[in-house]
């Protein structure tokens, strides 16, 4: 039989880290991709969706760093 614990904000917080780290992995390879492809206009594009998605991912922390009890 097994017990179900409560999650801790710390396993929500290092299951989120995770998906964001995947999710940057995976723009940092399609930016090496396009770039050994050499193309230029998708890489651009993808540089800046790379850039939009951190912008977002700081916002979205430096609010959240008041926690409630």
């Amino acid at each position: 039989m097994t017990t179900n614990k409560p999650m801790m904000l710390y396993d929500i917080v290092e299951d989120h880290l995770s998906l964001v780290s995947k999710i940057y992995q995976s723009f940092e390879a399609l930016e090496e991709t396009l770039g050994a492809l050499k193309m230029e206009e998708p890489l651009f594009m993808t540089y800046a969706a790379k850039k939009s998605f951190a912008n977002s991912i700081m916002k979205t922390t430096r609010g959240a760093h008041h926690f409630k009890n």
